[in-house]
């Protein structure tokens, strides 16, 4: 075993659409940086990005009804499907810029126009759709969604759904044509073939062992290249941590205060994938309903088209299971080993807090297939068990933190980013609404971790992002411009055909 030691810029560890993202930004803003990439896997976007380990939404809540909540007034909160729209439009924008900039060549090999919907059944549930669909629709961002409780309406926009269904079922949903199905496998590929066009290096095979501070204040990092078992040691200036579940294990290991008193708790999702094509090519949407009361927001069902590799698809789920592993390719102590005297009480507490999420996750592991076929009815009343497959998708780490809100233990459903004091380090830990929000996390480590540098940045930034520093919410007349350009750019409106004269 030997061992050789570089320095560089940055450091990007795991191949994933976040580093992507961030490596792709950087080659942008600051071309003459040195960037190099570790990931222990082949190839990129082999874990969480991966197209069959996510639900490939664009998550804009536009359908996901777990966005808004129902206060106890009977208003309905939209503040945070506001926020998740307003992120996904950045992320549109950059994507866009890449397409014009011809750094992306055919955008159709990552992204869809595909019709979001949500969907629910019961007196009480329509009752809240009609309230959200009110109060998303006196806003900008949303215009242009639909709502309906005719049967013949509904019968156009899901016929698959519809069909068969008793006549005395109350159902209602609601529609907006400007959703996307995300390809972020593909992305996360596309992005890094660019970086290594970029003379960024990109080791595959390459696991990050430990990171630790130097005596200049850069980090260095023991690398051991999984081909031949030798130890590398690297140096940067600044290190994004970006590795999915295992982010949580790398970000202890920097021995940062800010990565104290956090915890994790692994949930993995199975989905059913339909195989017959008949079926498949009777749904053409995404369709989100309601968690079951006592279900956490990550278990909401859905039914959702797909295109991967160039292919319709159809997956219903998610369904929950449970491994201790924070990757699919995770050890199997990968759970208690991130438990540390130092969050140990933060997890004791969140054990305490969440046995209706244990109860859960023991429920859904005891399922059968025929038990996840009667979920599955719900929404589509004459499946039949022989036309589904089950897949297992990825793994997601939940963060667990102290909050002021929550207290001690607070399980969190979203997407966090820890960094350094000195901005010289940054994590990013959590799940959903995760790679449709790339961009504008990027923006919020650029914000803690270069603050000298945006000033600089901003023009190119602009240029990047139309609506930088700007609410698009509060701007319609931008909103309308960039919801038109960016669509275009992406090739996701219909090109009307040319009019031939005789």
């Amino acid at each position: 075993m030997s061992s050789s030691q570089t320095k560089t810029d940055v450091i990007l560890i795991g191949a994933g659409i976040m580093s992507a993202t961030l490596g792709t930004l950087l080659k942008e803003l600051v071309p003459e940086w040195n960037i190099k990439v570790f990931e222990k896997l082949e190839q990129a976007g082999e874990e969480s990005s991966n197209e069959w380990n996510n639900a490939g939404t664009g998550h804009a809540a536009l359908c996901e009804l777990n966005y808004t909540v129902e206060k106890k007034d009977g208003s309905i909160d939209i503040s945070k499907a506001i926020a998740i729209n307003e992120q996904f439009q950045v992320s549109m924008q950059f994507w866009s810029y890449l397409v014009q900039s011809k750094l992306i060549r055919n955008p159709e090999d990552f992204i869809m126009a595909l019709p979001h919907m949500s969907m629910v059944q019961g007196k009480d549930d329509i009752l809240f759709l009609k309230k959200r669909f009110e109060a998303l629709t006196n806003n900008p961002l949303f215009q242009g969604m639909e709502y309906s409780e005719n049967p013949e309406q509904l019968k156009e926009w899901i016929p698959l759904i519809m069909n068969q269904r008793s006549s005395n079922d109350a159902i209602a949903a609601t529609k907006i044509d400007s959703g996307t199905d995300v390809n972020f496998g593909a992305l996360t590929r596309i992005l890094f073939e660019h970086l290594q066009s970029r003379n960024v290096d990109i080791h595959y095979k390459h696991s990050v062992d430990n990171i630790k501070r130097t005596s200049d204040g850069s980090w260095e990092l023991k690398v051991r290249n999984l081909n031949n078992s030798q130890v590398e040691r690297h140096q940067a200036k600044f290190v994004f941590i970006g590795g999915g579940g295992g982010s949580l294990h790398l970000l202890q290991k920097t021995g940062i205060p800010e990565g104290k008193h956090i915890g994790g708790f692994p949930v993995s999702g199975i989905f059913m994938v339909c195989n017959n094509p008949e079926v498949i090519e009777q749904h053409h949407a995404k369709v989100y309903g309601k968690a079951k009361v006592g279900a956490p927001p990550m278990s909401v069902p859905h039914l959702d088209t797909r295109f991967i590799d160039n292919k319709k698809s159809l997956l219903f789920g998610p369904f929950a299971g449970f491994s201790p592993k924070f990757l699919k390719t995770g050890s199997m102590f990968d759970l208690i080993t991130s438990v540390k005297p130092n969050n140990v009480l933060t997890m004791l507490a969140a054990g305490a807090k969440e046995m209706s999420l244990t109860k859960y996750l023991i429920q859904q592991l005891m399922l059968s297939k025929e038990q996840r076929l009667e979920e599955l009815r719900e929404f589509i009343p004459n499946a039949k068990l022989e036309d589904w497959d089950l897949v297992v998708a990825g793994q997601r780490v939940q963060v667990i933190k102290d909050t002021e809100a929550g207290g001690k233990g607070t399980l969190q459903f979203g997407t966090e980013v820890i960094t350094a004091a000195d901005g010289s380090i940054a994590a990013l830990l959590g799940a959903s609404p995760g790679a449709s929000t790339a961009v504008p996390v990027m923006f919020e480590i650029f914000q803690k971790c270069f603050p000298q540098q945006l000033k600089e940045w901003e023009p190119k930034i602009k240029e990047m992002i139309p609506s930088y520093g700007l609410s698009l919410m509060d701007h319609p007349d931008l909103l309308q411009s960039i919801h038109h350009s960016t669509a275009e750019t992406l090739g996701l409106t219909k090109k009307k055909e040319p009019v031939l004269s005789l």
